[in-house]
């Protein structure tokens, strides 16, 4: 059984995640490189968010632990990987009065996803008028940092470890694991995000993966834009280390190197992609 599965991918979206606001600014969590240029991105906990969310699984009991102000939010002691698929991808910390907490780490790591494109601080300035004018009432004044730009993010599953719980001797079975998985990836392959008002698409139209014999995320900080057109070199020089067979999907007429692309890569569809990784991912489990 190979007993990695990691996907990198592309999506193109705008203004995902904010942070702190500075008086009537809202700003967008961003950081800043060596060579000045700033990158907005979106955590890994807003991604997760999401999956969970889409995933239909975020229904997992949890409650308060601790004294006074300095409770904190876990799991219920009595949730278990059977019954609840979110802690089973995503790990737990649960703790019973009087015990060490019990934990069992992520299955499904994420990265943020980060920009490819600089961010140059572009402003959208924002009233309330149409509300105000109804009771004779002055506007209210807001400004809220906006960045457009392709975003790329890293899903790594340890394979092994999905339907397994060594805290509690859990084992699902084969098909079950497969299930999560898959599920899981078809969330990927249709992911959004509500935020502000809006609904922002956050499917890939640039993928690539597979399941692997080793758990490691090949493809992290290996996808690059340079004014529009994707970095294929490196993505061939990884793929040449790997020595194993990648998948790519890829929607036409994204980037502005399209020829190149479909050229040098192996491309298919992005429907092909998720629907050829779910069969490998069924055929490793043996389903």
């Amino acid at each position: 059984m190979k007993n990695g599965l990691t996907v990198s991918a592309i999506f193109e979206a705008s203004s995902l995640n904010y942070g702190e606001g500075m008086g009537n600014i809202t700003s967008l969590k961003h950081i800043t490189r060596e060579c000045g240029e700033q990158y907005t991105y979106m955590s890994r906990q807003a991604l997760r968010y999401n999956f969970i969310e889409q995933l239909n699984c975020d229904n997992t009991p949890v409650e308060a632990n601790g004294s006074g102000e300095k409770k904190v939010i876990q799991f219920a002691p009595e949730t278990n990987i059977r019954d609840y698929p979110e802690i089973d991808l995503f790990g737990y910390m649960k703790t019973t009065k009087g015990n060490n907490a019990t934990t069992r780490s992520a299955v499904v790591r994420l990265t943020n996803a980060v920009s490819l494109e600089p961010f140059h601080a572009d402003l959208d300035f924002l009233t309330n008028m149409g509300l105000a004018r109804r009771c004779d009432a002055d506007n209210s004044i807001a400004q809220s940092e906006l960045h457009k730009s392709f975003y790329a993010y890293t899903i790594t599953i340890d394979l092994d470890r999905i339907g397994v719980d060594t805290n509690t001797g859990t084992e699902l079975d084969n098909a079950e694991r497969a299930r999560r998985v898959c599920a899981l990836l078809q969330t990927a392959e249709f992911l959004y995000r509500d935020i502000k008002g809006r609904r922002e698409n956050l499917a890939p139209v640039f993928i690539l993966g597979g399941v692997y014999a080793r758990k490691s995320p090949f493809f992290e900080n290996r996808l690059r834009l340079e004014k529009g057109r994707l970095n294929v070199q490196m993505i061939q020089d990884v793929m040449e280390a790997i020595g194993e067979e990648t998948n790519v999907g890829y929607l036409p007429g994204t980037f502005h190197n399209d020829a190149e692309i479909r050229e040098k890569l192996p491309c298919m569809t992005i429907s092909a992609f998720f629907k050829k990784l779910c069969a490998e991912v069924e055929q490793n489990y043996g389903v």
